[in-house]
């Protein structure tokens, strides 16, 4: 068993570290308390190549794999969990399903611009009443004549403001059994009938896009449904079995943060004539902190290497994903502990890692789903 990065992969890392550390977290802070989405940062991420990593040259990707750009989703969400986040769904969720599901005509004509960084998108999966049961989608597309007509809502869709394509899921039929066909559909922007806003006001990743999409008789050719018109179920769970790796990076990111911040901290914060890095109870929970992001951070590799073999990664991005979020937030919560009051205030940034890191334990499946999904694996 080999736990080295290869050449690449480690600069891949250090390509992002040194973006991360240049150019996004000195807007961090700002892009929290605007609650602002940083354009321009993607644009230069796009041109880096940041935005196509995991995908070939031929579609204007960088011929990355799946660890190298887990990798560079944990030196993003290490900095910024919002731009981290926002990254992340670009990737896994915007492009991905298009490159594993989309015909060639698709690849060539929505893929590409995303994989070179040009724009965005988006995936629309979760609804007001279909969270969780992300089956009991109520969102209907009728095909008449040569094109679908779309009808439903969409919420909680990252991205989807600065999105040129928004891949979205709709129940177009009924198979033999009764149960319904979900498929997903490619809809650009400007398709009439699409409106998107950004009514939230979150508690953390402020600087993530988030938006509501209602879809009123929207016309799109039959030719923008994704791949198996039957397979868009089975579509929408590899995409986020994929999604867990990067949502697990991204925590594992926020948990490394806030290690680092505890451990500097410990270390020139002086109580009764010694650093508190000297008290053992300091020492304990650093100890802790340590030990779980390794841990987490081996099981997102571990999961992405196993999605670059082609091997069965559903179990091990729930548990990556599982794991990996949980100890986000047990990481930034003990570091808040560890600097005392002033863990409370903003300029010190640990208060924004716990805010961030909450998310990560409800989006891309609750920790609950994961709990489901692993016993299923387990075949109970």
């Amino acid at each position: 068993m080999n736990f080295e990065l290869t050449k690449e992969q480690e600069m891949t890392r250090k390509m992002v570290r040194d973006f991360a550390d240049g150019v996004i977290r000195p807007r961090a802070i700002e892009i929290d308390v605007n609650a602002e989405f940083p354009k321009d940062i993607f644009d230069e991420m796009g041109k880096l190549g940041l935005l196509g990593i995991p995908f070939p040259e031929e579609y204007g990707g960088s011929g990355g794999d799946t660890v190298s750009y887990a990798l560079a989703v944990e030196e993003i969400g290490k900095v910024c969990g919002s731009t981290g986040l926002s990254y992340a769904a670009a990737v896994s969720l915007g492009a991905s399903p298009l490159y594993y599901f989309g015909t060639e005509q698709q690849k060539q004509q929505y893929l590409t611009p995303l994989a070179k960084g040009e724009t965005l998108g988006s995936f629309g999966l979760t609804e007001p009443n279909a969270g969780s049961d992300a089956g009991g989608t109520k969102t209907r597309a009728v095909l008449e004549g040569d094109q679908y007509v779309i009808n439903g809502e969409k919420c909680w869709i990252t991205n989807a403001k600065y999105a040129d394509t928004i891949t979205v899921t709709a129940v177009s039929g009924k198979r033999e059994d009764g149960r319904n066909i979900i498929s997903a559909f490619i809809i650009p922007r400007d398709t009439p009938g699409m409106k998107i806003s950004s009514p939230y006001e979150k508690m953390g990743v402020r600087g993530s896009n988030t938006c509501e999409i209602i879809l009123e008789d929207v016309k799109v050719p039959k030719e923008n449904i994704l791949g198996d018109p039957q397979g868009g179920f089975k579509q929408f769970l590899h995409t986020l079995d994929g999604g867990r790796i990067s949502i697990a990076a991204l925590a594992v990111g926020i948990a490394q943060a806030s290690l680092d911040k505890a451990l500097a901290y410990a270390k020139e914060r002086k109580q009764f004539g010694k650093p508190i890095s000297d008290f053992q109870a300091i020492q304990f929970k650093l100890s802790d902190m340590a030990m779980e992001v390794e841990l987490a951070r081996n099981m997102v590799l571990k999961s992405a290497w196993l999605k670059d073999q082609k091997k069965s990664f559903t179990k091990e991005s729930a548990y990556a994903k599982l794991f990996a979020s949980e100890t986000a937030f047990r990481s930034a919560n003990q570091a808040i502990q560890i600097h005392g009051g002033y863990g409370y205030m903003r300029e010190y940034e640990v208060e924004r890692y716990l805010r961030d890191a909450k998310l990560l334990e409800i989006g891309e499946g609750t920790s609950e789903i994961q709990r489901l999904v692993i016993a299923r694996q387990l075949g109970c």
